[in-house]
C-alpha cells in the first residue's frame, strides 16, 4: 500500500461516475452508481485491512500544494477510519434502496449520491482545515438536492430548513477557523490539535464549533430541522442522512472541540450534559405520540445523538468509546429502521404507522428485520446498540450520576416508543386489506437488510473489531483533555484497590468481633 493514493482514488472513482451519470439513461446509471460505490466499498474494506492499529496516528497520507497556499491534504486515523467504513458500506445499499422508487431524473439523482459520498469520506479524510471546511460544507449541496428535488410533498419547506439552519451554524465556525489559522501559523489539523491556545480564546473558538456542530448533531434545541428533513427525503436520503450525515456532528467534536479547546470544553460540559439530559428526555417523549413512522424514527435519531455528545463529554475513555460505537450503531441502526419504513412505505406509499398492523402475518421475514433493528435501537444485548450505550453510560457516570441517571430513562423510553411502533406495525389484527395484502420482502431488500442485520450482530457480540483502530486515538485525545477533565461525582477509583483501603475493612471487621 506504500505510495498508493487509494483515498484520492476513492474520491476520484465517485466523481468520475457522478460525471457519467449526468451522460446515460436511467438504466445504466443506475448500474453506474450501484458498481462506483461497490468499488469504493471494496477500497474502504482495502484501507481497513491494511491499517496498522499499533503504528502510526496518522496513515494513508497524501499531499499536494494547490493555489495560494492552499494545501490538498488527506490522512485518516482509526477514528476516521470507522466512519469512512461506515460511509461506504451504506451507500451501496442506498443506490439499491432507490433502484424502483426513483422513476424522475434518475441520473442526476445517482450523480447526487455519488457526490454526497465523495464529500462524506472526504471529511473524514481532510488534514486541511480549509479543505476540511470546503467538504463539510459543500456536503450540504447534494443533500439540499436530493431534499428539495426528489423529497415528499412539502420538500421545499424541509430542503430550505435544512439549509438555513445547518450553514447559518457553520459561518461562525469559518471566521474561527481564519483566528485560529492567523494564531497558529498553520492549517494542518494534527498540529493544531496538539496547538495550546489561550484559554480566554478557547471559550468563543468553542461556541463558534459547537454553533456547527451542534445543529448537525442535531442538539436540542437547534434539532427541528431533522424531524421535516427525514420525513420529506426520499428512502435513501433518509439513511444517509441519518447514517453519516449525523455524525459529522460528533466528528467535528471529536476532531476540533475536544483536542483544540479542551479548557473551554471542560467549562461547558454542564451545557453539554444539560442539553443532552433535556434532549432524551424531550424527544423520546414526542416520539411517543408520532402517528408518522419516519418522524418517529427522526426523533428517536436526537434521543440516541444526545447520548453520544454525553459520551463525548465525559472526558475518560469509556465515553469517547462508547460515542463512537453509539455512532456507528446508530449510523448502521438507524439507517435500517428508515429503510424498513421504506420497504412497505414503497408498497402503499403511507407512511401512517394506523394503516399498517398484524404484517408478520404476510411479510414474517420483513417482520424478523423489522424486530432485530427494533431490539437493536433499544439496546438488547447482543445488538450493537447495547454496547454503545453500556459504554457511553459508563463514561458519563464516572462525570455525572444524575445524567447518567436521567439519560437511562431515555432508554426506558425508547424501548417505549419502539415497541409501542413494532406492536401497531406488525401485530394486532390486520384492519387494511391493502396491508394485509403486500408481498414479503424481494431479493433486492433482502440484499438490503441482510448485511445491516449482520453488521449489527457483528458489533454487538464482537466490538473489539471496531473498538481496536480506535483505541489508540482515543488513548492520544484522552491524554490530551485529561489537564482539563472536570472533577466527576462518581467516588469510582480506577484501578487496583489501595492497600490503606484493605486494611481499613479488615479493621473494621475486627473492631466488630470485638464488641461481641
Amino acid at each position: 500500500m506504500d505510495g498508493f493514493p487509494i483515498l484520492s482514488v476513492m474520491l476520484a472513482v465517485l466523481a468520475i461516475a457522478a460525471a457519467a451519470c449526468f451522460f446515460v439513461k436511467a438504466e445504466a446509471a443506475r448500474m453506474i452508481a450501484l458498481v462506483a460505490t461497490l468499488i469504493d466499498l471494496a477500497l474502504g474494506i482495502l484501507l481497513w485491512v491494511n491499517y496498522d492499529i499499533g503504528g502510526a496516528q496518522w496513515q494513508f497520507q497524501e499531499e499536494a500544494n494547490l493555489f495560494a497556499g492552499f494545501k490538498y491534504a488527506l490522512g485518516i486515523d482509526g477514528i476516521a477510519l470507522m466512519l469512512i467504513v461506515l460511509s461506504v458500506f451504506l451507500m451501496p445499499i442506498c443506490i439499491l434502496a432507490s433502484w424502483d422508487s426513483i422513476q424522475k431524473r434518475v441520473g442526476e439523482y445517482m450523480a447526487a449520491f455519488l457526490l454526497m459520498e465523495l464529500l462524506m469520506i472526504g471529511v473524514f479524510a481532510a488534514q486541511d482545515l480549509f479543505l476540511f471546511y470546503i467538504f463539510f460544507e459543500a456536503g450540504l449541496i447534494p443533500m439540499y438536492l436530493i431534499i428539495g428535488i426528489w423529497g415528499g410533498d412539502n420538500r421545499i419547506y424541509a430542503s430550505y430548513k435544512f439549509f438555513l439552519y445547518t450553514l447559518l451554524g457553520s459561518v461562525l465556525m469559518l471566521i474561527a477557523m481564519l483566528w485560529m489559522v492567523n494564531e497558529a501559523g498553520t492549517t494542518y489539523i494534527p498540529t493544531l490539535m496538539n496547538y495550546d491556545f489561550a484559554p480566554e480564546a478557547q471559550t468563543w473558538l468553542w461556541l463558534a464549533f459547537f454553533a456547527s456542530f451542534a445543529v448537525k448533531m442535531p442538539m436540542w434545541p437547534v434539532h427541528t430541522w431533522l424531524p421535516d428533513a427525514h420525513v420529506q427525503a426520499p428512502t435513501a436520503g433518509s439513511v444517509i442522512l441519518a447514517g453519516v450525515l449525523l455524525k459529522m456532528g460528533g466528528y467535528g467534536f471529536i476532531r476540533f472541540s475536544l483536542p483544540m479547546f479542551p479548557e473551554a470544553s471542560a467549562q461547558f460540559v454542564w451545557l453539554i450534559l444539560g442539553l443532552s439530559m433535556i434532549a432524551v428526555v424531550v424527544t423520546s417523549l414526542i416520539a411517543l405520540v408520532q402517528h408518522d413512522m419516519k418522524k418517529l424514527i427522526a426523533y428517536s435519531s436526537v434521543a440516541h445523538m444526545a447520548i453520544v455528545t454525553a459520551g463525548l463529554f465525559a472526558f475518560n475513555v469509556q465515553g469517547l468509546e462508547g460515542a463512537m460505537i453509539m455512532m456507528l450503531s446508530h449510523g448502521l441502526v438507524s439507517g435500517a429502521l428508515f429503510l424498513c419504513v421504506g420497504v412497505i412505505y414503497d408498497r402503499l406509499h403511507t407512511r401512517e404507522i394506523d394503516r399498517y398492523g398484524g404484517l408478520s402475518i404476510n411479510m414474517p421475514k420483513y417482520a424478523l428485520f423489522f424486530l432485530l433493528f427494533t431490539m437493536a435501537s433499544i439496546g438488547l444485548p447482543g445488538t450493537s446498540g447495547f454496547v454503545a450505550e453500556f459504554l457511553s453510560l459508563a463514561g458519563v457516570y464516572k462525570i455525572s450520576s444524575l445524567a447518567t441517571f436521567v439519560l437511562t430513562t431515555g432508554i426506558i423510553l425508547g424501548a417505549g416508543y419502539m415497541l409501542y411502533l413494532y406492536r401497531r406495525v406488525a401485530f394486532g389484527e390486520q384492519k387494511n386489506a391493502d396491508a394485509a395484502a403486500m408481498k414479503d420482502l424481494s431479493v433486492r431488500e433482502w440484499i438490503m437488510l441482510g448485511p445491516i442485520a449482520a453488521a449489527v450482530l457483528w458489533m454487538g457480540i464482537y466490538p473489539e473489531s471496531f473498538l481496536a483502530p480506535m483505541r489508540a486515538d482515543i488513548a492520544a485525545l484522552d491524554a490530551r483533555i485529561a489537564r482539563a477533565a472536570p472533577i466527576g461525582d462518581a467516588k469510582l477509583e480506577v484501578g487496583e484497590p489501595k492497600a490503606g483501603a484493605a486494611n481499613t475493612i479488615d479493621a473494621k471487621e475486627h473492631d466488630g468481633e470485638g464488641a461481641h
